[in-house]
């Protein structure tokens, strides 16, 4: 095992977290995408199953690579060099700057840490709502701030600080999720774009087949 490896009882519990985590993504994926109600929603071809995880793999692996940069990001921000970023990673100090730009600023350049003008604050965009990732200036720590899709407004608790911008976001991101707005037009021009509509025979769902 390398120093950044992980054991195998640990890469077990990683799979069953990842899957813990994707199952009722896939879901809601393939709910979209079908049409069909909540006991019917994985039925149909093989091919269209598979291609509903495969779907919500991508996100996963969208969102990872989201977090991934926040915390060489974050890294950075606390002195971390290009080199020790890519020790980490396992590749080189001109991959890790080429994987992640913006990580290391110039001691002095606009936004970097003690510049002039320079900002932590970040945003969280997640399901249709937003949410905005503050550090205090006199304690270090990072709050958060959303709107949720449905109008929802929300907020970390009065007395929490959070000791990484990736630790506000994941709460924040939980809250986003919490607050879905259903949107049946946009669903149904989603199911038309990924399958198209040449199969199409009827208008009650993307492809007619509730009443089957």
């Amino acid at each position: 095992m390398t120093a950044f490896g992980i054991t195998a009882e640990e890469q077990v519990e990683l799979d069953k977290a990842l899957y813990d985590a994707l199952d009722p993504l896939a879901s809601a994926i393939r709910s979209r995408l079908s049409g069909l109600p909540e006991d019917r929603k994985w039925e149909g071809e093989p091919v269209e199953v598979a291609l509903s995880v495969l779907a919500a793999w991508k996100v996963v692996d969208t969102e990872v690579k989201r977090l991934t940069a926040a915390a060489a990001g974050t890294a950075g921000t606390y002195g971390a060099s290009y080199e020790q970023l890519g020790s980490v990673w396992g590749i080189t100090r001109q991959g890790a700057r080429k994987k992640w730009p913006e990580a290391v600023s110039r001691p002095g350049a606009p936004g970097a840490p003690g510049a002039p003008g320079a900002s932590a604050n970040r945003t969280v965009e997640l399901c249709g709502g937003t949410a905005e990732l503050t550090r205090e200036p006199d304690s270090g720590g990072w709050r958060w701030t959303g709107v949720g899709a449905d109008g929802t407004r929300g907020a970390a608790e009065a007395d929490v600080r959070y000791t990484t911008p990736e630790e506000a976001a994941a709460h924040a991101g939980a809250f986003l999720k919490g607050r879905l707005r259903v949107d049946g037009a946009a669903m149904r021009r989603e199911a038309d774009d990924f399958f198209g509509t040449e199969d199409r025979v009827g208008g009650e769902g993307p492809w007619g087949r509730e009443g089957d």
